[in-house]
């Protein structure tokens, strides 16, 4: 059988028939080589039917369709006589995927574009595809700056026309920077525009605090930077007026050269506004931040637009386009500004929808909305109803989104989306000390019980010096007007010898009950009354508990030197909330002042002052760097007379420091005064004193804190949200303002080298190191790894602490 050739190559889209063959009608069609591809499913893909008269200009559509139908990876278009006779070979089908060497790029990366790219397991192999994907692949390493990278699709045959496809990666290392030279500066010298740039020449000291290894994005970054940091300055026609990146030959080095054309500092010659301006000129003019001649600056410029923006925002105007067009003379080096303002259409909320509270119930999240339905947005009440969620604690995130109406142009619905927390713990902890040893305690706590937003807490612990068992329950929402109520019944047993402090032993019981009352959004103001029984036993023979114990001469049993007392007590506390969220915060700040006095008729009259702050200050924009500072001032002392005796401050409601909470590094309670004794209690002479390493704690305490929060190393960014660490140094002090150190009548051992003078504040404790948090399924829990730094004698350390359930 004569067979003719129309056509043999798979590249042409066209044919020509064997020594110009004329037209022909085809009486019949063949497609050979199909193995994987039904015939039906060919012949479909044809232009040609039986019947046809087929020219060149056809046999280049056969062809043309069938390789558009990517199955196929050479056609062959024959005939013989008037049969029309296709010869295919069928691309290969791919039967596995595997990649080696890819440490820059995630499989599950490469997996998704390869998919959106129509490779995969069990479609045809296209090589055209795999070229592009190679290439793709090669370009990116480049972009960051591995310009040895390879990337090699390697097709291995397997029977039944399968192929296995592996991509193999040869990444090499990035190309570090070696100079970043600019040309054209003359107002700013080199080193003062590289210090603008997150990319940084190779140089060792560098190395853990920029990055040297290039790459194309952050280039493009640092040249926005670059252009902002000139228009702060007034530069408003700079530009780089060209970009050079250099390779060197081996593809280790980068070199860029920046061409600079910095222009003049214009000043601001005016500021007018104009469009929609709803009534708010007059307040958007209080909002200039130029005089006239003042030199332009482009962040102050920025800040006019965001505040025009947040002004249009809280009058409902949730889409406002605010532009500022500069007029510029350029003769006078002046500057016009002309802030063009579109407010839009006025916006009005339709409904409030939360997603994502699977336990909480909607009611707790909706009474923290200041957002109406049916009113016009108001972005500031949005922004506040976000924070007040945030500052509940019950959410590890909460984000809110408006989404329009479909059919209408001035409706949106709001949706708080929440991430709920842990908001149950289990409060244990475990410590080591080089004395203490290792200790324990255990607690359960329901912040938000079965989802009501309510706080119960139910706290059994038990340790070589304490016991206790407590029952507390707080509604945050008594009525409408959120007014909070709250309750405690508590049992507490105390050793205080175990503790590592005097020896004296105190049973105490009582009940307390407090009102809250909101004052604004960041404001609460609480009051409370409470009773108390302490029974105090075993009581030592110290100088610090004699004054106190004569005045309490009518409820001291001097058989056995025990003390009953009956307490009723009043309390006041403010509280100020700005912290960004409950979890973790990274901005904002948390006071709180209390006051409690018992009232007169009280066995012990005495009062107590303590104010606690935390500031968070963010470091850098995205607040991966924070500075904590933290602080708490202390005082308390007795007030009126009981008989011909002044009443103190009752020792067992001493300050003390020490321990995770106050002074990490040191042992709980140990950093402060020391019992001065009689040295009749120990068997010596009545007429002197003598001084241990038992701590008395005092009347007066004053704590500091400085926390630089850092991003956890080795730690992905999804669980640097559930982690954070930190290095921090803590100082502290405690005194007794009524300790006489100069008394005649103490007689201490001047060689004791425990005594000082107690009533100085200025005997401070000062320790260092380490911390980390974690949020985990249990509860928060925290390690601590500090150093004292400053100490006295008689201090005791606890180089490492282990907590679960207390984060700050």
């Amino acid at each position: 059988m004569a067979i003719k050739h129309l056509l043999l190559t798979s590249l042409l889209l066209s044919s020509t028939v064997v020594n110009g063959a004329e037209k022909f009608v085809v009486e019949d069609i063949k497609i050979e080589g199909l193995q994987r591809v039904a015939l039906g499913a060919a012949l479909l893909k044809m232009p040609i039917r039986i019947g046809d008269t087929v020219d060149q200009q056809d046999v280049a559509k056969i062809i043309k369709s069938l390789y558009d139908s990517g199955n196929y990876e050479d056609v062959r278009v024959l005939k013989d006589n008037n049969v029309l006779v296709i010869e295919v070979k069928e691309r290969p089908t791919i039967a596995n995927i595997s990649f080696s060497g890819n440490k820059a790029i995630k499989e599950e990366q490469l997996k998704e574009n390869l998919d959106a790219s129509g490779i995969r397991i069990g479609e045809a192999l296209d090589r055209t595809t795999l070229s592009n994907i190679e290439k793709g692949l090669e370009d990116f390493y480049y972009s960051v700056g591995k310009y040895n990278a390879e990337v090699k699709a390697v097709v291995t045959p397997l029977p039944r026309n399968r192929s296995d496809l592996k991509f193999v990666f040869t990444e090499g290392v990035s190309a570090k920077i070696q100079q970043i030279n600019f040309i054209g500066n003359s107002v700013f010298n080199d080193e003062d525009l590289r210090s603008r740039f997150n990319l940084r020449v190779d140089v060792p000291w560098w190395n853990f605090l920029a990055d040297e290894k290039y790459q194309k994005q952050v280039l493009a970054g640092d040249l926005e930077a670059l252009r902002t940091f000139y228009l702060n300055q007034g530069y408003l026609k700079f530009q780089v007026s060209d970009t050079q990146v250099s390779i060197s030959p081996d593809k280790k080095g980068v070199y860029i050269t920046l061409t600079l054309d910095e222009g003049e500092p214009y000043a601001v010659e005016s500021v007018k506004f104009r469009g929609e301006l709803i009534d708010k000129e007059a307040e958007f003019d209080k909002m200039i931040p130029f005089a006239a001649g003042d030199i332009y600056d482009g962040s102050a410029v920025t800040s006019l637009e965001e505040n025009v923006k947040r002004v249009l925002g809280e009058s409902g105007y949730a889409y406002p386009q605010v532009r500022t067009i500069p007029e510029f003379d350029d003769e006078n080096k002046q500057v016009s500004l002309v802030v063009n303002v579109e407010a839009g259409k006025r916006i009005y909320v339709r409904d409030i929808r939360f997603t994502g509270n699977n336990a909480t119930r909607d009611e707790v999240l909706r009474r923290e909305m200041r957002q109406m339905e049916g009113s016009w947005l108001n972005s500031k009440a949005i922004d506040t109803g976000k924070s007040r969620l945030n500052r509940l604690g019950f959410f590890e995130t909460v984000d809110v989104q408006t989404v329009r109406v479909p059919g209408t142009e001035d409706q949106v619905d709001l949706v708080y989306n929440v991430k709920e927390a842990n908001s149950g713990s289990i409060n244990f902890g475990v410590g080591y000390g080089t004395e203490s040893g290792i200790s324990f305690q255990l607690g359960l706590q329901q912040d938000n019980f079965i989802g009501s937003g309510n706080r119960v807490g139910i706290n059994a612990s038990t340790n070589k010096f304490r016991k206790n068992v407590s029952l507390e329950y707080r509604d945050p929402y008594w009525n409408l007007d959120g007014v909070s109520l709250g309750g405690k019944i508590f049992y507490n047993q105390f050793e205080a010898s175990e503790a590592g402090i005097v020896d004296y032993t105190n049973e105490s019981y009582g009940t307390r009950l407090t009102w809250g009352f909101p004052f604004d959004e960041l404001n609460f103001f609480e009051i409370g009354a409470g009773y108390t029984h302490n029974r105090i036993s075993n009581l030592d023979e110290y100088v610090q508990i004699e004054k106190f114990l004569q005045a309490q001469e009518d409820n001291l049993d001097k058989n056995d030197r025990s003390l009953n007392v009956n307490d009723f007590d009043f309390s006041l506390s403010w509280t100020r909330n700005n912290l960004n969220r409950g979890f973790f915060p990274t901005a904002g700040n948390h006071q709180r002042a209390f006051y409690k006095m018992t009232v007169p008729g009280s066995d012990v009259q005495y009062f107590k002052l303590q104010y606690d702050v935390r500031q968070y200050i963010p470091l850098t924009k995205k607040h991966e760097f924070t500075l904590l500072l933290r602080g708490r001032l202390g005082y308390g002392n007795g007030y009126g007379k009981n008989g011909d005796n002044d009443n103190l401050f009752p020792f067992y409601e001493n300050f003390y420091a020490g321990g995770f909470s106050s002074l990490r590094g040191f042992r709980s309670n140990s950093a402060g005064p020391k019992a001065v004794y009689n040295e009749n209690h120990t068997g010596g002479n009545n007429s002197q004193y003598t001084v241990t390493d038992d701590a008395v704690g005092g009347n007066a305490i004053a704590l500091a804190s400085m926390e630089l929060i850092f991003p956890t190393p080795f730690a992905s960014d999804e669980a640097r949200s559930q982690i954070r660490t930190s290095a921090f140094i803590d100082a502290a002090s405690v005194w007794d303002t009524e300790f006489n150190y100069l008394d005649p009548d103490t007689g201490v051992s001047a060689g004791d080298s425990y005594y000082y003078d107690y009533s100085d504040p200025t005997n401070y404790r000062m320790s260092a190191g380490v911390a980390l948090q974690w949020m985990s399924p249990m509860g928060p829990l925290v390690f601590s790894l500090a150093k004292p730094i400053k100490k006295f004698e008689g201090d005791k350390d606890e180089v490492f602490t282990f907590t679960i359930g207390r984060t700050f």
